[in-house]
């Protein structure tokens, strides 16, 4: 996406790479992966920047999709990983998830979604709270943004030089309750996963305030990087009519919410 921010998909999930390749300056995992991606993760990243480890890892939030890896990478890169305080719990065994919603209104990915995990994984003494400032240890032209809605401590990164967003699932780029968008990834600015977004108000702000920071480059969770004209009229449309495009009509967390 930029000269210095890789974004890599495994399977349905993006994986983000920080750092500039050959250069020995050092780089940062946002993001952790499938289950069972450990391997591809490394691989890349020793592709990429040789056998020089991540100074840190950073999670936008603990949803399965985005630390399955988590612990098998840590076992290789003895590493901190940091993510926000409201997550902690998820990610240090005290408290699960709400259970996926298969009666929300979406496709096939949807309907699969009880199957999905839901509970926490225990990081222990691994993970810390990123810096009550904002900062990102390892990233120091970049700042956290607190984006919550499709989980309590979900966070964003950005980085006001280029205008570059990393989103996680505050927003994504491809209708993920659908087989056959993710299939055909098609670049769609749409709204977190449906199936596991539990406040939808919440979600909304935070649209809206990334929206508002006017970002040129975004590579979200699931989906394509985005960038220019597509990516700022897409993403002002959704800010302004997320509850017609994003929020469902039914499911468990689905009620319509006030601007």
């Amino acid at each position: 996406m930029s000269g210095d921010v890789f974004c890599y998909t495994i399977q349905v999930v993006n994986v983000c790479f920080a750092g500039y390749p050959g250069e020995n300056q050092g780089w940062i995992l946002v993001d952790a992966g499938m289950p069972e991606s450990a391997a591809r993760i490394i691989a890349e990243a020793e592709n990429r920047f040789g056998s020089e480890p991540p100074g840190a890892i950073i999670l936008t939030h603990g949803h399965f999709d985005h630390v399955g890896a988590i612990v098998d990478l840590l076992d290789y890169w003895p590493v901190p990983v940091y993510a926000h305080e409201w997550e902690l719990p998820y990610l240090k065994g005290k408290k699960s998830y709400p259970e996926p919603d298969a009666t929300v209104e979406g496709g096939l990915i949807a309907k699969m979604s009880p199957v999905f995990p839901h509970e926490p994984i225990d990081l222990g003494e691994n993970v810390e709270a990123l810096p009550s400032d904002h900062s990102i240890p390892g990233m120091p032209e970049w700042g956290w943004i607190h984006t919550p809605g499709h989980t309590e401590g979900h966070i964003s990164l950005f980085r006001n030089q280029d205008r570059c967003l990393i989103a996680g699932d505050a927003f994504i780029t491809v209708r993920q309750d659908s087989l056959f968008k993710v299939l055909i990834q098609k670049p769609e600015i749409s709204g977190p996963p449906r199936y596991l977004t539990t406040d939808w108000h919440e979600a909304w702000k935070s649209v809206k305030k990334l929206r508002d920071l006017k970002p040129e480059k975004v590579v979200s969770g699931h989906g394509v990087p985005m960038e220019g004209e597509s990516l700022t009229k897409g993403l002002e449309e959704l800010a302004e009519h997320f509850d017609e495009i994003a929020i469902p009509d039914y499911g468990r967390y689905s009620q319509k919410t006030p601007k």
